[in-house]
């Protein structure tokens, strides 16, 4: 069986890694930042929100249904798009622990 190098790290780690990474695109964060200010699901499509083509969008829209930040129901011929506010939710208690961890750091001094 081969293992990935991934996985010699501690599940928590993991879980952040994987977040993280979808939050690691700027569109992606605006997409994130478009739903959450409409505060709505939104019908159709977002592509024109955004300055890249419908097909780059829906990778972008495929990376954030995959980490559960988001889902896209079909309704009709479009595709409804909302955040998962449980997964939001969870994804700020987790950026909030990390953080946190970091400032312990604050009191070590580099010689």
């Amino acid at each position: 069986m081969v293992v990935s190098k991934t996985e010699l790290f501690d599940e928590v780690f993991q879980v952040r890694a994987n977040l993280f990474k979808a939050l690691a695109h700027p569109a992606r964060l605006q997409i994130l930042d478009f739903l959450a200010k409409t505060k709505t699901c939104i019908s159709g499509d977002i592509s024109e929100e955004l300055p890249l083509s419908r097909t780059t969008v829906n990778q972008h829209l495929k990376e954030l249904k995959d980490a559960g930040l988001i889902h896209g129901h079909v309704s009709g011929v479009k595709m409804n798009y909302c955040l998962d506010l449980n997964k939001i939710e969870e994804m700020k208690k987790i950026l909030g622990d990390f953080l946190d961890e970091m400032q312990l750091l604050e009191n070590i001094q580099c010689k």
